[in-house]
């Protein structure tokens, strides 16, 4: 009745504002004198505390506020899943706080949020730096874009859209020479905002609002790899090792969370975006070994500075790669398998390492590791890939105990094999392919008289 009374009977709306929860509040209000009428007439209240209408209209209310919270969480979380995990978001970097700005940011996250995002704000007012606008923090100012590029860059993020949001005349001669300059020399679009909305092509990128999904790569040109049977049962080994590890290693994890506290400070984990199984873009996790780019006054420190000894002494242990447990445990990788690299360390052909979830260590990091090239890493994986198996896994355990003492070298008799099995495939593909050409030749043959049609011309060319 009081939902009636008040409209909000018709469900849970899906834009929720100041008025509809208004009117949620005046609902559960005159549920609450109703009842404490009817309760008056039956009963006159007797042996029933004063504060008892007040908790149950608290309870009341804060139940309805709940469950249209977890309405819409569950709605949001929904068209999360149902979204391609293998479509690459272009990412933004915003110029200028203003109330056009603002508006922009709202619009994408409306409507093209699993295409295009805005990463990070940057403006002029330094009291803003920090803060954050519909959750994206502000970095700093404009002056910050070409870091802010190569910091992202360094956490597998690239940087597709640079958008100016105030007006040309805001921004100094400078700043805006420098904007361009930077966007030029990365090949970066820039856009200004009041340009696109007045029709001003001139300085409007030309695909301001054109997204084109980036999905896996195509088809491999090289010889097709079947993945062991092993990859069947290996995540239930790896959930179970990733498990017993955190266990093992948890004063471990918090005497590195300690000396990354008081050298680097917070926060701990350090972040990239890598692709794995089947193009899924992941966060790789990691333990912080670098200082942030710029300082508190906003000016940048030096690259030998950043690295402590502290940090060099975490990456030298691998002791900083331990918070990829927690990756292991998510899906996203394995304990054991082609290591996850940034989209600019890629090889050519990433197809065949993609068939299978990404791993902590792997087949190309015993037998090389920093010191082969892509391609060499990609053969290597796609070795192991085709002969995975329990005892390889325990082979490159043990490996890699051997790479902490002695550091990286190159294995050139494990690139030999690999290349070698790689070829035998191939030759065998082809052998397979000239057998089925010549298997249809004698219908040809039987009458030498007949002519031959385009299909059968095409049967003998091939």
């Amino acid at each position: 009745m009081a939902f009636t009374a008040f409209r909000v009977d018709s469900g849970i709306p899906r834009y929720l504002s100041v008025s509809d929860m208004t009117d949620v509040a005046k609902a559960v209000l005159l549920a609450e004198l109703m009842t404490c009428a009817v309760l008056f007439t039956v009963t006159r209240l007797d042996g029933i505390p004063r504060s008892t209408p007040a908790i149950h209209a608290l309870v009341l209310g804060g139940g309805l506020v709940a469950a249209r919270t977890l309405v819409h969480l569950a709605d949001k979380n929904r068209k999360f899943a149902s979204r391609p995990q293998h479509v690459a978001s272009e990412h933004v970097i915003l110029i200028g706080l203003t109330d056009l700005s603002v508006l922009f940011m709202k619009l994408l996250q409306a409507s093209v949020t699993d295409r295009r995002r805005v990463i990070a704000v940057l403006d002029e007012e330094l009291r803003w730096t920090g803060r954050s606008v519909n959750g994206v923090r502000v970095f700093g100012p404009p002056g910050h874009l070409d870091a802010l590029i190569e910091e992202f860059a360094t956490h597998g993020v690239s940087t597709n859209l640079v958008v100016v949001g105030s007006e040309a005349h805001e921004q100094s001669n400078e700043a805006l020479s420098d904007i361009r300059r930077v966007c030029s020399r990365r090949k970066i679009d820039l856009v200004f905002l009041s340009d696109v909305l007045t029709g001003n092509r001139a300085r409007a990128a030309p695909n301001v609002f054109h997204v084109a999904p980036v999905g896996m790569p195509g088809p491999s040109s090289a010889a097709a790899v079947t993945p062991s049977s092993y990859f069947r049962y290996k995540r239930f080994t790896d959930t179970l090792v990733a498990t017993t590890m955190m266990i093992v290693l948890l004063p471990l994890w918090l005497i590195a969370a300690a000396l990354v506290i008081l050298d680097v400070g917070s926060p701990v984990v350090f972040w990239q975006q890598r692709i794995g199984l089947r193009g899924h873009q992941f966060h790789l996790y990691k333990f912080r070994t670098l200082r942030p780019s710029f300082n508190r006054s906003g000016h940048k420190i030096p690259e030998e500075r950043r690295l402590s000894r502290i940090g060099r002494l975490l990456r030298e242990t691998r002791l900083d790669e331990m918070p990829q447990l927690v990756n292991v445990l998510v899906g996203d990788m394995s304990l054991i398998g082609p290591r996850p690299l940034l989209p600019q360390d890629q090889p050519p052909n990433p197809v065949v390492r993609l068939m299978v979830r990404p791993g902590i260590t792997g087949w190309a990091q015993v037998n090389g590791g920093a010191l082969l090239s892509p391609v060499e890493k990609e053969e290597l994986d796609a070795w192991y890939i085709r002969n995975a198996s329990p005892w390889i896994d325990l082979r490159i355990l043990w490996m890699t105990m051997i790479c902490f003492v002695r550091g990286d070298r190159r294995s050139e008799q494990a690139l030999a094999r690999a290349r070698s099995e790689r070829s035998m495939q191939v030759e065998g593909e082809v052998a397979g392919l000239q057998q089925g050409a010549s298997s249809r030749r004698p219908a040809v043959a039987l009458n030498p008289e007949l002519k031959e049609d385009g299909a059968t011309s095409a049967v003998r060319s091939t």
